[in-house]
């Protein structure tokens, strides 16, 4: 039995060295820098109603925070208004956000986080 034969491809053609007519055009490569996305922090705001005992629970849970790190801010919060849990892009921090919201609902607190760019 003979084998078929394989069908002839033609070379693709070199981009670069087009020498079908005079009116070719060769466009240049250009590296294009991108920048990096912008930042947002998430903010918890302070209130008198939830326990301290929650809000460092939620920063180790949601944040990654240690023990430690986590009554820092806790601290920061009461003390100020309001503290930074951590810095991300705008999705991780919306979700992050979305996240401290509903545990809170959950538990009935009502503590409050928001986003904001930085700038």
């Amino acid at each position: 039995m003979a084998t078929p034969p394989i069908p002839h491809r033609p070379a693709s053609p070199d981009p670069i060295s087009r020498e079908d007519d005079d009116q070719a055009v060769v466009l240049e490569r250009r590296t294009q820098k991108l920048a990096p996305p912008p930042m947002y922090q998430v903010v918890m705001l302070n209130d008198d109603f939830t326990p301290m005992e929650f809000v460092i629970v939620v920063l180790q849970e949601f944040f990654g925070k240690d023990r430690e790190q986590a009554t820092q801010i806790m601290l920061k919060i009461h003390m100020d208004g309001r503290g930074v849990c951590g810095v991300y892009s705008r999705d991780i921090a919306a979700t992050k956000v979305d996240q401290v919201m509903q545990a809170a609902q959950q538990a009935g607190h009502p503590l409050q986080a928001v986003s904001e760019p930085i700038e």
